[in-house]
């Protein structure tokens, strides 16, 4: 783990890797609620971070409260891009 205070946590690059995966889906909202293979995300402060960073973002508009496909952002995939697919 990085001791870099803006690295992101181990739960946050397991939830990157997942919105990497297709396996993700956001509600559109002021905070963004996350939920992977139709789960929500155990720590959805998280998930508002990670959106609010710009690092996942739906892969269409749609209106608020309703789910999305996510996707990374080209900022997801530089964050996720220093850690290995394995250490999810």
């Amino acid at each position: 783990m990085s001791t870099h205070p803006n690295a992101p946590s181990r739960r946050a690059i397991a939830m990157l890797k997942a919105v990497a995966a297709g396996r993700a889906e956001l509600r559109c909202s002021c905070e963004p609620d996350l939920r992977v293979d139709g789960l929500p995300c155990c720590d959805q402060s998280a998930a508002h971070e990670l959106a609010h960073a710009g690092l996942v973002r739906a892969t269409r508009p749609v209106s608020p409260g309703q789910w999305a496909p996510a996707e990374l952002t080209d900022a997801g995939h530089r964050a996720l891009a220093g850690f290995p697919a394995a250490a999810a």
